[in-house]
C-alpha cells in the first residue's frame, strides 16, 4: 500500500493572473536545490484522518496560518517515489514573509551521532503559472495543469 499525503494548491488572483503558493523544503538535502524542488503544502495523512482535514492540518503546520475557503478537489497524483498525493485548490492570500513552519530533527552530519533541528519549510513564495511549473516538483506539475484546465473549462 503506497503512502498517502494530502495538500493544498493555494492560489490568488493578481492583476487578473493566477499566482500559486509553493513551499521550499527545509533541511540539508534541499538547501542548494531550487528548480523542481518546491511543493504545495502537504503531508502524510494520519490513520483514520479525513483527507481534507489532513491537507488543512499540514498546510497550517508548514505555513503557521490556518487556511480557510472554498476547497475544490483537484485529484490524486502518484509521485515518482510511489506516494499518492491528494490535493485541493483554495483561494487565499498568505503573507509569505510571515510563514512559520514546524521543525523536524535528524542526524546531521550523517553518521555523526549528533542531531540537529531543521524547519520543515524554509521559505514560501508566490509564483506565476510559468514560474510555478519550473519550481514545483515534477510529480506535482499535473496539479497546476488540472487546476488551469478546470478554470478554462468554467
Amino acid at each position: 500500500m503506497p503512502q498517502r499525503s494530502a495538500g493544498l494548491l493555494i492560489y490568488r488572483l493578481t492583476s487578473g493572473f493566477f499566482e500559486f503558493l509553493l513551499v521550499h523544503p527545509g533541511g540539508p538535502f534541499w538547501a542548494r536545490k531550487d528548480e523542481g524542488a518546491w511543493s504545495i503544502p502537504k503531508g502524510l495523512i494520519d490513520e483514520n484522518e479525513d483527507e481534507l482535514a489532513a491537507a488543512r492540518r499540514e498546510a497550517e503546520e508548514e505555513l503557521g496560518v490556518a487556511i480557510d475557503g472554498d476547497f475544490q478537489p483537484l485529484g490524486s497524483y502518484r509521485q515518482p517515489g510511489g506516494k499518492i498525493v491528494t490535493a485541493w485548490s483554495v483561494e487565499s492570500d498568505v503573507d509569505t514573509d510571515a510563514v512559520k513552519s514546524n521543525f523536524f530533527t535528524m542526524e546531521w552530519p550523517p553518521r555523526s551521532g549528533s542531531r540537529k533541528e531543521f524547519p520543515e519549510v524554509d521559505k514560501a513564495g508566490w509564483f506565476s503559472l510559468s514560474e510555478a511549473r519550473l519550481k514545483i516538483l515534477k510529480g506535482q506539475r499535473a496539479m497546476l495543469d488540472d487546476f488551469m484546465e478546470r478554470r478554462n473549462a468554467g
